[in-house]
């Protein structure tokens, strides 16, 4: 199991939790399992074609995984996904 951090502006499409646990033993599986149980949060997070929104960031501990060379990073107990959203105006 792993954590994964929610941003407030994304709580309400996981039940209005900060954080949630998921079962996965990579960081393919974990972005796989997130888009099949929480299909709301797919929509915010992924475009029709499965790649992160631009507006989107999400790290593995410390590292952000848009720059990472693959996703198949086997995972390990304490492991930790944050999902941040930016937001911008003007």
């Amino acid at each position: 199991m792993i954590e994964v951090n929610v941003p407030g502006m994304l709580r309400d499409c996981v039940g209005g939790r900060a954080r949630i646990a998921i079962d996965a033993d990579t960081l393919a599986d974990a972005l796989w399992t997130l888009q099949r149980d929480y299909p709301l949060l797919r929509v915010h997070v992924w475009d029709d074609v499965g790649k992160l929104r631009q507006h989107v960031l999400i790290f593995l501990n410390e590292e952000g995984i848009r720059w990472m060379e693959t996703l198949d990073v086997p995972l390990k107990p304490g492991d930790r996904l944050q999902i941040v959203q930016a937001v911008s105006g003007g």
